[in-house]
């Protein structure tokens, strides 16, 4: 049997696939692009230590043209950071490294979530 927060959490999967289904892939929208790699890291807002840190390789053949990550609060509601929109302008103008930053704007037991995300971005291009 599902618990409240699990079902939450199933929900918010079961979304953002969905999303991920539904999005145009992102070699359409950006052909030249050959690899793509993102080193993540989070932290809260006052720290200048990245309390989560992962490596993200992209399948550029198959991946969605969407950037959405979740929070990395277990008890952040109705959080989490969508950097498509500055990622896939940066990709579209050739930046081969780039950083996006992005502020959670979820809810953490009544106060806003403080969590920053952090975005380094590695592209490579085709010479085309």
């Amino acid at each position: 049997m599902m618990t409240g927060r699990s079902r939450e959490a199933f929900l918010r999967f079961a979304e953002r696939r969905r999303r991920e289904d539904e999005a145009r892939r992102l070699h359409e929208e950006v052909p030249a692009l050959q690899t793509l790699r993102l080193d993540i890291e989070e932290h809260r807002g006052t720290s200048t230590l990245a309390e989560t840190k992962h490596v993200r390789h992209v399948v550029v053949a198959r991946a969605p043209a969407l950037f959405i990550l979740p929070c990395g609060d277990g008890d952040c509601r109705d959080g989490g950071h969508d950097v498509t929109d500055v990622m896939m302008q940066r990709l579209r103008d050739g930046a081969a490294a780039f950083v996006v930053e992005h502020e959670c704007g979820g809810d953490v037991r009544g106060v806003r979530c403080d969590r920053i995300l952090r975005v380094n971005a590695t592209a490579g291009y085709s010479k085309a």
